[in-house]
């Protein structure tokens, strides 16, 4: 493969870290192993109130990224909106995902459009603006088969799925089946981590609950622990190093995940390269991608109830833990670099 002059396009919230962040970074990081010339170009990025997001997306059209310092960049690599309305004669989109509000989410709690002129003047050019943007790239992935189905549901566009590795896949490794379940994920709502703590109060056995992540649902989160009486049987952990993470992963009887319709999950992926277990439901969306019922976790229905059997039958049993976490390892030792690499980068 020829060293080419990449640049990366992402869309950034300021003060916000999380999955796309971290795939940008190992994204970079990856190409520059293998020679290429990369760098990032992210612009903050602007979704409340409705009426400005197509601000955002203009700053990305107005660009002129085909040149620095009189020379040429090869190629672009786009990654969520509007950071693929970018103009490039070689474009590659690696879509996270789409502004979710004006799609699948629209209508639910999580948007924040609602039905007023305004706003459907604003989804509508989100459309116009998606269908020109990711029609313009000479190749469109996505980050999983649920995205690709959503672009195909609402665009019309076909793509395909290339899974991201988790930052942390040299690292992850199989410990003891521990005491705890964990939950590493960004707190806000469409984590669903209330479902957690609902269903951990009508659980059997009294393990506890570990809670590794920060975000704005925290404090609903904490005086929804104290409503049930949880006490100190959930603990809080905020952001957690690299290491401890890992060390989390290694120690877990089984990983929690089950978000709304997720994107990808890097938790899956994590809990799988540690041999956990992953307890999740069967609207998590991308999550189902690996997890198989009754194989490398346990999937059921979006309530407390089901959720605390599952959580019970795995505390209650050290060898199910064990054998459900070791199947679902096989299932992520293929996500590599080399496979991201080899897709995105266009020779020339």
């Amino acid at each position: 493969m020829t060293a080419t002059r990449i640049l990366i396009c992402t869309a950034q919230v300021p003060f916000v870290r999380g999955g796309a962040e971290y795939l940008v970074e190992g994204l970079r990081d990856a190409l520059r192993e293998r020679g290429h010339t990369v760098d990032v170009v992210a612009l903050p990025y602007q979704w409340s109130p409705v009426e400005r997001i197509p601000e955002s997306a203009l700053a990305w059209r107005m660009l002129d990224i085909t040149h620095f310092n009189n020379q040429p960049v090869d190629q672009v690599i786009c990654t969520k909106f509007p950071s693929y309305l970018v103009r490039h004669p070689r474009k590659v989109v690696w879509l996270v995902h789409q502004h979710r509000q004006a799609y699948d989410w629209y209508g639910t709690p999580l948007s924040d459009f609602i039905n007023i002129p305004d706003h459907r003047q604003v989804r509508d050019a989100i459309f116009r603006m998606d269908r020109s943007g990711l029609g313009e790239c000479q190749a469109r992935y996505t980050i999983s088969r649920n995205v690709s189905a959503r672009l195909r549901r609402f665009n019309n566009i076909e793509s395909e799925a290339l899974y991201p590795p988790s930052r942390y896949a040299a690292q992850l490794r199989a410990g003891p089946y521990g005491d705890y379940i964990l939950s590493s994920s960004r707190m806000d709502q469409a984590k669903r981590l209330d479902l957690l703590l609902e269903a951990a109060a009508r659980m059997r056995s009294p393990m506890p609950l570990l809670l590794a992540g920060a975000g704005p649902d925290r404090e609903r989160l904490e005086g929804i622990a104290a409503r049930l009486g949880l006490g100190e049987r959930v603990r809080f952990l905020g952001f957690v190093s690299d290491a401890e993470l890992v060390d989390l992963y290694a120690g877990a009887r089984a990983v929690y995940y089950a978000p709304v319709d997720e994107d990808y999950g890097f938790a899956t992926v994590e809990a799988f390269g540690a041999a956990r277990p992953v307890v999740t439901t069967h609207d998590a969306g991308g999550v189902l991608e690996f997890v198989e019922d009754g194989v490398g976790g346990l999937i059921c229905a979006p309530e407390p109830a089901a959720l605390a059997r599952a959580l019970d039958s795995l505390a209650a049993d050290p060898a199910l833990a064990e054998r459900m976490g070791r199947a679902g390892r096989p299932l992520v030792d293929g996500i590599t670099w080399d496979k991201v690499v080899e897709a995105l980068v266009i020779n020339p």
